[in-house]
């Protein structure tokens, strides 16, 4: 299986996983270009890709996916929810509504050689979704916009290899920037919002009892919250603390921009 970030923060998010032989997408929230850019580095084109996995139907999540459509007619995976805000959403230029397939948390299905599941979240939206993508040589989680996390988000990811999970603001930086009202500060941090980096620290404290991933990519960091290498060294103390081996755990920040964490499981 093979992992790679293409974007991750509020001004989009995208990310490639794939086996051999079966390439996908989970979200499309950047530009075409900035994806052909990124599979390029996988010596991938966007006719690769077999399927688009959306997570949710904010802007940030879907802002490409209307240009990928016209130029590459794949078909896009998502709760009814979701499906219904994209097809409403007025910022994507016309869509084919028969490429959307609805798809149901915690029932699996398949696409080429890929099994994925989706399982519900906290987030905002519609109808929110993570991932959980394998094949028989791995797994992968896609866990951004969670907001919160139970007992069943801690079963069902457990046991990946790799996880792309959310660590998006420090709370210290978010409650002192006078930028941001009190509504959008209480929204960020309310169960519906964003894991701070503590939060998700313990989030992945919770993942790692059972089994220590080979992967931690960190992702959708606040531009205005957060700094890169407070979320590493946050989870970094965390993963320590929880006993993990952190020559064989390797753990990235995700940029907002470009590729990053291009790895095979």
């Amino acid at each position: 299986m093979h992992f790679l970030n293409i974007a991750s923060g509020s001004s989009g998010n995208a990310t490639y996983i794939g086996s051999d032989d079966t390439h996908i997408l989970v979200d499309c929230g950047v530009s075409c270009k900035k994806i052909v850019e990124g599979l390029d580095l996988l010596h991938l084109t966007i006719q690769d890709i077999k399927a688009i996995l959306i997570t949710h139907e904010h802007i940030d999540h879907i802002k490409g996916l209307g240009v990928f459509l016209r130029k590459h007619p794949v078909p896009v995976y998502s709760t009814h929810g979701t499906i219904n805000g994209i097809l409403a959403c007025d910022k994507l230029g016309e869509l084919d509504g028969d490429l959307f397939k609805v798809i149901k948390p915690d029932i699996s299905f398949q696409i080429g050689d890929l099994n994925i599941e989706a399982s519900s979240i906290w987030h905002d939206a519609a109808d929110p979704v993570c991932y959980s993508v394998s094949d028989e040589n791995g797994r992968a989680v896609v866990a951004t916009d969670l907001g919160d996390y139970d007992e069943y988000l801690i079963n069902k990811l457990s046991g990946a290899d790799c996880y792309l999970v959310e660590s998006n603001h420090d709370v210290r930086m978010l409650e002192a920037n006078q930028r941001y009202s009190w509504t959008l500060k209480q929204r960020i941090l309310g169960r519906c919002g964003h894991l701070s980096n503590e939060r998700s620290g313990e989030f992945m404290t919770e993942i790692v009892k059972k089994s220590p991933p080979k992967y931690i990519v960190l992702g959708h960091l606040s531009r205005d919250n957060n700094i890169p290498e407070c979320a590493l060294i946050n989870m970094e103390n965390y993963m320590r603390e929880a006993g993990v081996d952190l020559e064989k755990t390797k753990i990235f920040v995700a940029s907002r921009t470009k590729p990053t964490a291009e790895v095979s499981i």
